[in-house]
């Protein structure tokens, strides 16, 4: 029997490792891939900000890039700079970022087993059996805790009886290259709009040390080819950005864009994207997945002490996420309902009334200020009323 059971190696998961043994408890983590860190599904952007807040520190040699804000392009090429200290952050290098977040939970103590795949569980006398298959075959695990990092196909969530299918909108197609010799001002991260480019989502350009991650996002009931291909045209229609460039890595996966379910059930917590704790508007998750398990850590030591590890005790978790999170993040769910509905025509106009600092405010789910912005638009601002007034 042990403390705390662990299912996935990513962000999530190592940061909720260390914290569980920094505590003291027995904490063991399996992992189904034989890399920690590999392959990304990530265009692996994070801010200061972000890893200030949460107090996470990463190892110099994770990050391979710098960034000082993001260029915004609307359909027709038009730019719009955002600078700042809320915007300054890093490209990641997520095979070294995530390889240093498990040895920093090793070092407190955590226990790993990769190439280690759980493929069931049950509840049997007030705790988990967990069966894995790993190198030496299958095992039986038992733990008064499970926590479930195993991504946005979380099959923790599905054996605790939790809710983890979500509607098909609120799932982005992605696909990602990462590549050689392409020419973009490094200093910034760089996203495209338009229903051309990527229909209700965006493409995107991360600049990293001598490479950059390249790939776009799409809503694939608005869409008239696959993701691969949108990434190809975009690619090619964008010379002056590739003229050079050539492909090391390819990527792809779903990316979701709405918190659904529950996080908590009897002995078990979700956290990161096992949870889809991810930002509504632009997907990023690194920052959340790893505040989640923080949370989920402080509220975790309190149960495993008492000897209670009911969904009673556990949804402090879930309360403490919905007062950090929970009113933004349905004000961004009502942001992205009404990006949705935007032809290009509409964001050329936002590029001409918008500054960097006006987007940065709606990215935080301020929007009174933005439908004053919209007063001399009528049309968009009726709009806006529509799906972003309470």
């Amino acid at each position: 029997m042990i403390d705390c059971l662990i299912v996935g190696a990513g962000p999530a998961g190592s940061v909720m490792a260390k914290e569980m043994a920094s505590r003291g408890f027995e904490t063991l983590v399996v992992e189904k891939r034989q890399e920690i860190g590999a392959p990304k599904r990530c265009a692996e952007g994070i801010t200061l900000r972000g890893l200030k807040y949460i107090g996470i520190d990463i190892h110099p040699l994770g990050i391979s890039g710098r960034i000082k804000g993001a260029m915004l392009y609307a359909p027709s090429g038009k730019k719009v700079v955002m600078e700042g200290d809320e915007m300054e952050g890093y490209v990641l290098e997520r095979k070294v970022f995530e390889k240093d977040l498990a040895a920093k939970a090793i070092k407190a103590g955590a226990r790993y087993m990769v190439k280690t795949q759980a493929i069931g569980m049950e509840r049997e006398n007030g705790a988990w059996k967990v069966r894995v298959r790993g190198m030496d075959g299958e095992m039986e695990i038992k733990t008064r805790l499970v926590v479930g990092a195993d991504g946005v196909e979380s099959k923790v969530g599905k054996w605790a009886g939790l809710k983890t299918v979500n509607r098909i909108t609120d799932y982005h197609s992605g696909i990602q290259f990462e590549m050689a010799g392409v020419n973009a001002d490094e200093k910034y991260i760089h996203l495209f709009f338009g229903r051309d480019v990527a229909p209700l989502g965006y493409a995107w350009i991360f600049p990293k040390a001598f490479s950059a991650n390249v790939g776009l996002g799409i809503l694939e009931k608005a869409a008239k080819m696959k993701a691969y291909d949108y990434l190809k045209k975009f690619i090619e229609e964008h010379e002056e950005f590739f003229k050079n460039a050539q492909p090391i890595e390819i990527n792809g996966g779903g990316v979701p864009v709405a918190h659904f379910t529950r996080m908590v059930a009897d002995g078990v917590m979700l956290v990161g994207d096992a949870a889809q704790l991810v930002n509504p508007i632009h997907g990023g998750g690194i920052a959340r997945a790893m505040h989640s398990s923080v949370m989920a850590a402080e509220v975790a030591e309190k149960a495993l002490k008492k000897g209670e590890l009911s969904e009673d005790i556990l949804i402090e978790y879930e309360r403490k996420w919905d007062e950090e999170y929970g009113e933004k993040t349905r004000k961004l769910m009502k942001l992205r309902a009404f990006l949705e509905k935007l032809e290009d025509k509409d964001f050329e106009t936002l590029a001409d009334i918008l500054e960097g600092e006006d987007i940065y405010s709606l990215t935080q789910a301020k929007m009174t200020f933005f439908l004053k912005k919209l007063i001399t638009k009528p049309s968009l601002l009726s709009l806006a009323k529509k799906y972003l007034m309470d």
